[in-house]
């Protein structure tokens, strides 16, 4: 190979492979010395040793947090996470005493290997205390097992090889150079990115939802854009500080726009109609709403649909294209009075005047109906067999439901009617057999008669 050509993909491969293997023999090399096997014994028995001490020390330790019920979560959390790793601690405190003490008795080199089994076992001790922190389970094996490798490799001084066997295996597009080395920068720093943003996120949400001086759906729409912004920002940041060109990126984002554009159109609409809906506040969550044959109130404003709960516990996800275009009935848009209307009628025989003021006393009897807005009662008109009323109160929480204040106001009217002799009359039909109706009805089920036969003379 000319030396000022640039080799290949497949031999810097080569090349890196070769080195990473004379790394390794040196290594095995210095390892497998007389010395070296006693040092691996010594670590072996501490581990041992650690293991026998856990047992002992780790049901005096339980006990002993189990007592501990005053203390703060957060400090059981710390003692929790402590007790499941105590073989390690004391493993890590063991070996270093045993470092120490044969740095004093012996040359330096006789603890080589017990110099690099104490650094690993230290690293890997503090990295799986730090990832306890985080939330996620896959995301903390991730972080977790990715950061032993790195320190792995860090102590055992392979970086600059591992960085060279990672490089080579690339994929070049024109100008640019896609490698392994580049996407594990980019996943590493999109991690760290992205933990920041979300801690960022949560402090900020909850900042927001404690002011009141934001109404609910500003809120949620505040809350969205700054998960938006902070999540956009950590991965375009991840990118660039990886080493990606960014320009073929927008050229890729606006071919991805306009596909969007044809092909997701539902999808977009939903999202840009999420954004007028807090933007205008025309509902919010808590607002009790009736869509077509729906009604309940809002749980949460999603970025695609709207989450109703209903009085019977179901939870319907309203598209919020459909909350846009559609009739809604906001029932606590601007305020949370309701009026309630519910019709019944009396017999003609009871006095009007007497039927009203015990349907307003009646109303007013019951719990929900407001005193400050009284109910009223009026005459709708003279029907077949009764006198029609409309008997209208209002509430202040419909969110309790309607169905079950009709009911209620109902049976307080019955209640009422029969304490004062008010009856509710109900439609009737009276059939009169009249008697010429009654021969000719007997007539017809007996037939016609035979006409009598009489003999002529011949």
């Amino acid at each position: 190979m000319n030396p000022h050509e640039e080799p290949t993909p497949f031999e810097a491969l080569q090349q890196t492979g070769l080195t990473l293997w004379g790394q390794v023999d040196t290594f095995l090399a210095i390892v497998l010395r007389p010395w070296m096997f006693y040092q691996l014994g010594i670590a072996l028995g501490l581990f041992a040793l650690a293991h026998l001490l856990r047992a002992w020390l780790g049901p005096k330790l339980h006990n002993w947090m189990r007592a501990r019920e005053g203390w703060p979560k957060w400090q059981m959390r710390i003692l929790i996470v402590l007790h499941r790793r105590l073989r390690m601690i004391i493993f890590v405190i063991l070996i270093w005493h045993v470092i120490g003490i044969m740095h004093q008795v012996t040359w330096p080199s006789r603890t080589y290997l017990l110099e690099i089994i104490a650094q690993l076992s230290s690293a890997w001790l503090v990295i799986a205390l730090i990832t306890r922190l985080i939330g996620n389970p896959a995301l903390r094996s991730l972080v977790r097992y990715g950061a032993w490798g790195y320190v792995t490799i860090w102590i055992l001084g392979l970086t600059d090889e591992a960085q060279a066997l990672l490089e080579s295996a690339a994929v070049s597009f024109g100008d640019s150079k896609l490698s392994l080395w580049l996407i594990l920068q980019a996943v590493v720093i999109l991690i760290a990115l992205v933990a920041v943003a979300r801690f960022l996120t949560t402090a900020g949400a909850a900042s927001i939802r404690r002011n009141e001086g934001i109404s609910p759906s500003m809120q949620v729409l505040a809350v969205k854009f700054l998960q938006v912004a902070l999540y956009g920002a950590a991965f375009f940041m991840a990118l660039k500080l990886a080493g990606v060109d960014l320009t073929g990126l927008a050229v890729l984002s606006g071919a991805i726009g306009v596909g969007l554009g044809f092909g997701l159109q539902k999808v977009v609409s939903n999202l840009v109609s999420g954004v007028i809906i807090l933007l205008d506040k025309s509902i919010k969550p808590g607002d009790v709403i009736s869509i077509g044959e729906t009604f309940g109130w809002i749980n949460a404003l999603g970025a695609r649909y709207v989450s109703i709960t209903t009085r019977d516990g179901k939870e319907y996800l309203i598209p919020n294209e459909d909350m846009i275009t559609g009739q809604v009935v906001n029932w606590s848009h601007s305020n949370e009075l309701v009026r309630v209307d519910i019709h019944f009628g009396t017999a003609y025989g009871d006095d009007p005047h007497l039927v009203r003021k015990v349907a307003i006393e009646a109303a007013l009897g019951v719990k929900r109906v407001l005193s400050h807005k009284p109910p009223v009662c009026h005459i709708t008109g003279f029907g077949d067999s009764s006198v029609d009323y409309i008997l209208r109160f209002w509430i202040i929480d419909p969110s309790q439901g309607l169905t079950n204040i009709r009911g209620n106001v109902f049976l307080a009217l019955w209640d009422a009617f029969k304490e004062h002799g008010i009856s509710i009359p109900f439609p009737q039909r009276e059939v009169r057999m009249l008697g010429g109706a009654q021969e000719d009805e007997r007539d017809a089920l007996e037939g016609p008669a035979e006409a009598p036969v009489t003999e002529r003379p011949g």
